[in-house]
């Protein structure tokens, strides 16, 4: 007997070919495509985050998305904002009688829809942030449990970011009252496809990735959104592409050191990815695997399932 679902998840590390693939899956199902990468929320924020909205516009015809390009980069959005838009776009698309797809690689944002966690909706202290962000891991992990030490058992201590979104949680707490999330969400029994890929053959992946990007302007696009005025401790936060290009183009950084540092630290996020999706599941969510996001592979399992809407 088919197993009944209403969301197909696409889940998988950094160049893993998870929007191909939920692309493709989308035009099989007649889906919609909901966004779940933390950084492709934002304008102007495109060659850096991978936001590759050609690949929605096939021969087939157009793929609607959902969460992308929906505030600005100076302005604050928590994973308090992402959860509350997921379940407002997934009854939307719902209601049109549609299959929503969640596709992404930003594992929190997925299992926080999934399990529907109760998100504090507290803002972003960027002066605490920039002083906790000078501490390494072990002092900050020490700070957290002396504000709260259950907090450090659900936190992803593999993230510096994580730990100081826990303490700046903690603090927050002392003198306010929190509002919390997830009241009356939705319904939801998800069909989730991790995309899985042998370490060397997704090195290259990435590797190459890279390079098209840095031709694409990637440099460019970082410097277009430094004169615009957002700060260089922004930029920190956002990680990665903007954080290692914003050093090179303020001085602090030469051009080969840019690169290296930026390839290694594309690799080890994503290995974060590979390790969180794996606990994910051993947190109560079953993955289904996927190698090298092969749509073979993907129809055999969807059409082991009935979609409801």
């Amino acid at each position: 007997m088919k197993q009944s679902v209403n969301l197909l998840v696409i889940c998988g590390p950094n160049a893993s070919g998870k929007t191909h693939l939920g692309v493709i899956l989308a035009q099989k199902t007649g889906g919609e495509i909901i966004s779940a990468d933390s950084r492709q929320v934002y304008r102007g924020m495109d060659i850096g985050t991978g936001k590759e909205i050609s690949e929605y516009t096939t021969p087939q015809g157009a793929v609607p998305f959902h969460l992308i390009d929906i505030v600005e980069p100076d302005e604050i959005y928590t994973i308090y904002h992402y959860q509350k838009d997921f379940y407002r776009v997934f009854r939307e698309i719902q209601a049109r009688k549609k299959l929503p797809l969640l596709v992404g690689g930003t594992g929190l944002y997925i299992e926080a829809v999934l399990k529907y966690y109760r998100i504090p909706n507290v803002p972003e202290n960027e002066l605490l942030r920039k002083e906790l962000m000078k501490k390494d891991t072990r002092s900050l992990l020490e700070q957290l449990y002396t504000f709260d030490s259950a907090q450090v058992e659900k936190t992803d201590t593999s993230s510096k970011k994580r730990i100081v979104r826990a303490i700046e949680i903690a603090m927050y707490a002392q003198d306010h009252e929190i509002e919390w999330g997830c009241s009356n969400p939705p319904e939801i029994v998800p069909l989730v496809l991790g995309i899985q890929w042998d370490r060397q053959k997704l090195r290259q992946r990435i590797d190459k990735r890279l390079n098209d990007r840095l031709k694409e302007g990637m440099i460019d696009e970082v410097g277009g959104l430094m004169k615009k005025g957002i700060s260089s401790h922004r930029f920190s936060l956002f990680g990665m592409e903007y954080k290692f290009i914003a050093q090179y183009l303020t001085g602090k950084l030469s051009y080969d050191d840019m690169v290296k540092g930026l390839r290694n630290a594309i690799c080890q996020l994503a290995k974060r990815q590979e390790t969180w999706f794996r606990g994910m599941e051993r947190r109560g969510v079953p993955v289904h695997w996927i190698h090298e996001a092969d749509p073979g592979e993907a129809f055999k399992i969807i059409e082991k399932h009935t979609f409801i809407y």
